[in-house]
């Protein structure tokens, strides 16, 4: 293998730059869809699409909407079977990243790409911006949910030798020192630790953060003890953060991620939940 190989991201189709979009983004072929909370209406990338995140979750499940629900949310968005689906935000955050992780576990893996550096990057390579809403033909598309792309708290609270457990939230949440508003603080019990924005460079001098290069995350995902081999489960508040460590590792190419889905919203709240809990170097 060369060197050049080797800096390579395994999953180096998954994440594209400004300048592929740019060439790209009139294809009928690609959708594109702007999944900033804000924004949109100010300037977007031409031919995007806004798309709601909060919506492709079910607040009374504190799951994912049903798949008739998800199928009619991506046809309204232009999305038909065979697209290529490009999501960007403003770069930093973690609602591009969760659209990627619930498209894939719709039946859309390997077909969502994410902008390194988002909206920011493509702003700050000056590129056209658009205050236009485009107008989408409305897409036809099935969806199939993958059961092998999520865990349950039930799954969890089994035997499971081959799993590793990934608490991507703060140190002071997984610590319990800081327990937000969840009845219980702590980690699950064998959790390892990596908070999500560790993933991002920091940021350059035109205001843009993007992923950090393979060798130095692959170095630090093995020092925490990450084996490719075993199913690794990220988990945070409410698997936004988790998402976005699922995409940090199919970067990466682990191919057996699992993130839990109720996160610490369900487990932190539940009463047939056990919780590991340091405060002043003092266990409880």
């Amino acid at each position: 293998m060369t060197a050049a190989k080797k800096t390579e991201y395994p999953g180096a189709h998954l994440l594209v730059d400004v300048d592929w979009l740019e060439t790209n983004r009139t294809s009928p072929d690609v959708v594109i869809l702007d999944t900033r909370a804000k924004g949109y209406e100010a300037g977007h990338i031409p031919g995007a699409s806004w798309f709601d995140v909060k919506a492709i979750k079910d607040n009374v499940s504190k799951s994912f909407v049903s798949e008739e629900t998800f199928r009619e949310i991506l046809q309204h968005n232009g999305v038909s079977d065979g697209a290529t689906i490009v999501v960007y935000d403003d770069g930093s955050g973690v609602l591009a990243t969760r659209a990627f992780y619930v498209l894939e576990y719709f039946g859309k893996k390997d077909q969502v790409r994410l902008v390194n550096g988002g909206f920011t990057a493509w702003v700050g390579a000056n590129k056209e911006i658009s205050t236009e809403t485009p107008i989408v033909r409305k897409g036809e598309v099935t969806v199939h949910a993958d059961a092998l792309l999520v865990m349950s708290k039930a799954e969890i609270q089994t035997e499971f030798p081959d799993r590793i457990l990934l608490d991507v939230r703060s140190a002071e949440e997984y610590s319990g020192e800081d327990q937000r508003t969840n009845d219980k603080g702590g980690h699950i019990q064998g959790a390892i630790h990596k908070e999500w924005k560790d993933a991002l460079a920091p940021v350059d001098e035109d205001g843009v953060v993007r992923f950090k290069d393979y060798a130095t995350l692959r170095e630090e995902f093995d020092a925490i003890g990450l084996q490719s081999g075993k199913t690794i489960v990220p988990y945070c508040q409410s698997n936004q953060r988790g998402a976005h460590s699922y995409f940090v590792l199919r970067l990466l190419g682990y191919t057996d991620i699992r993130p839990y889905e109720g996160s610490w919203d369900e487990w932190g709240n539940a009463e047939d939940t056990k919780v590991v809990r340091y405060i002043a170097k003092k266990i409880y």
